[in-house]
């Protein structure tokens, strides 16, 4: 059986299942019952989630009362946080580019 890791740090997980709502990872503090932790969660769908039956969650990486959570037996990629941050410096550049003063080329 595969090892519980955290989504966020690889951490290995300590707590027994089920996992409590308050249950957080003991090195980077982030929530553990959460979307991002779950074995339907798929960034490929609409909602994230392949489970059809449950209702759409806000924030897939805090705490929820989703009634269909299963912790994910999925070996840590470690893209989770480094996803966002790629995200986020590409919406950087995008919004430098589009406001950059006429004539003004980057080199």
């Amino acid at each position: 059986m595969a090892a519980l890791v955290c989504h966020n740090c690889g951490t290995p997980i300590t707590y027994s299942e089920p996992i409590s709502r308050q249950a957080e990872c003991e090195k980077c503090r982030t929530d553990l019952r959460s979307c991002r932790n779950c074995r339907h969660w798929n960034e490929r769908y609409h909602t994230q989630c392949t489970e059809t039956e449950a209702d759409p969650v806000a924030d897939k990486a805090r705490r929820n009362f989703c009634e269909y959570f299963y912790f994910s037996r999925e070996a840590f990629d470690g893209k989770a946080g480094a996803a966002a941050e790629d995200r986020a410096a590409a919406a950087r550049k995008k919004l430098e580019e589009l406001f950059r003063p006429r004539g003004d080329k980057e080199e």
